[in-house]
């Protein structure tokens, strides 16, 4: 099993903090940019996102990652209740994760 290290718990806050400033730029369109945005935020209940605000968060971390963090295929491996409950942190896990194994090679 593999263990956490302070590297990848280092990485997550980092791609945290950046998918904040993402958010926050989609939320300021709706004067929303107050929002409080953690790991256990739902972007469909917490933050009222709708699919194209899905669309533009795509564009963005495509913008910020490259083709590395694929956010449709992330999207199309989940069942319709798993987009629903989508929090934040499962992003940035997913973020992380694909930032780690391109690293490794």
């Amino acid at each position: 099993m593999a263990q956490t290290t302070g590297t990848d718990s280092l990485l997550a806050d980092t791609v945290l903090g950046e998918i904040d400033g993402m958010l926050r730029g989609i939320l300021d369109e709706y004067g929303l940019d107050d929002a409080e945005i953690a790991m256990d935020t739902k972007f469909h209940d917490d933050l009222e996102l709708e699919s194209i605000d899905l669309v533009t968060l795509a564009g963005k971390l495509e913008e910020g990652y490259g083709s590395s963090v694929n956010f449709a295929e992330f999207i199309a491996e989940l069942e319709l209740e798993e987009i629903i409950a989508l929090t934040v942190g499962k992003l940035v896990e997913y973020v992380a994760t694909a930032l780690s194994n391109e690293r490794e090679g």
